[in-house]
């Protein structure tokens, strides 16, 4: 019979339990009467020791359970019979239970006081629980402890099992400053994804914003076959697409650009040259000199790098579109044309 089937149908037992045919001895000498037929069934180590024979010959059945509290002990034989433990049984006895269950094979009991120590962490006592979680083989409760100490190191280090850690295992202390290395180089790179992420997010609306302005126009910038129409009403992505407008009307009229020393100039060239790139009807397209730039890269061919542009702007323009009914238009990142991560590009 497996433990949880024995816990539910001791709740449901409604007669008279036999009396106790077994003793608990602990540390202290106290004695705690069980019925060993409650151990065997909670837990297999304890079974394999009623098993076997006893060295002495005595009419009185003990187990010896030595190294712990008495009082952790008496809540480790209460749960093995009712499966259950309170708030403030864990918190006294928590590190001890935990101990129990893992050596007596109660995987209840260590589910439970995972779940409990992980809830109970101190700076103080971190360190302590992290070693029993190692010994112990709780992969759960060693992680949350590293976690809390990662974030809390410069508490923790000042406390006396810290030092008595660096005197004493210096392998788990290397393991703890390395899982701190490695998670702090996780918040780098998840840091750079994001920025890099946002990046591609505004180039994809800047490419919205250009087809918007040369097909229907925005403002004071529209299609060179329309006149100028000053009456019209910002659109939705009007930060930006202002933006746009602006590097346009200095493109028209820039005396520089011919001799290729204008920075702004090189950066309205390039987003024309990534919409030419990421443009799927460059023959019914509006925007100017987009079927040219697509002839010219087909004749001469693009180079790596920027094909893996194209090919994460056009992701992140997938993804925007995908998750656009899902938020406010004004909580969308918005693009800065003056920006150095848009310069550099």
């Amino acid at each position: 019979m497996s433990p949880t089937n024995f816990a539910t149908d001791f709740e449901g037992f409604s007669g008279e339990m036999p009396e106790a045919d077994i003793q608990i001895i602990t540390s202290g000498r106290r004695r705690i009467p069980a019925h060993s037929t409650v151990l065997a069934a909670a837990s297999s180590v304890l079974e394999s020791i009623l098993v076997r024979p006893q060295k002495r010959r005595s009419s009185e059945k003990t187990i010896r359970i030595l190294g712990v509290p008495c009082d952790a002990v008496t809540v480790f034989v209460q749960f093995l019979s009712s499966f259950k433990c309170s708030e403030e049984q864990m918190e006294k006895h928590g590190i001890h239970l935990l101990a129990l269950s893992h050596v007596y094979l109660v995987p209840q009991l260590k589910q439970r006081c995972t779940k409990g120590l992980a809830e109970q962490l101190t700076i103080k006592n971190a360190v302590d629980v992290l070693q029993l979680a190692r010994l112990c083989d709780a992969p759960d409760l060693y992680l949350k402890c590293l976690k809390f100490i990662s974030t809390n190191f410069k508490k923790v280090e000042r406390t006396e099992g810290w030092k008595f850690l660096q005197d004493h295992d210096s392998l788990l202390e290397l393991e703890i400053l390395q899982f701190m290395d490695e998670a702090d180089s996780r918040k780098k790179r998840t840091r750079r994804h994001r920025r890099e992420q946002n990046l591609y997010l505004q180039l994809s609306e800047a490419m919205d914003c250009i087809e918007h302005i040369c097909t229907e126009g925005c403002t004071s910038v529209g299609p060179c076959h329309e006149e100028p129409c000053t009456k019209k009403l910002p659109c939705s992505k009007f930060k930006t697409c202002q933006g746009v407008q602006l590097l346009i009307r200095h493109f028209a009229t820039c005396k520089r650009r011919v001799n290729g020393g204008c920075l702004r100039c090189k950066r309205m060239w390039q987003l024309l040259r990534l919409h030419s790139s990421i443009c799927d009807k460059p023959d019914e397209c509006r925007v100017p000199l987009c079927r040219q730039l697509k002839v010219k890269v087909q004749q001469k061919g693009d180079d790596a790098l920027w094909e893996s542009l194209v090919r994460k702007v056009v992701s992140a323009r997938t993804i925007s579109s995908l998750s656009l009914p899902k938020r406010k238009r004004e909580e969308e990142p918005k693009m800065n044309l003056d920006h150095h991560q848009v310069r550099s590009f």
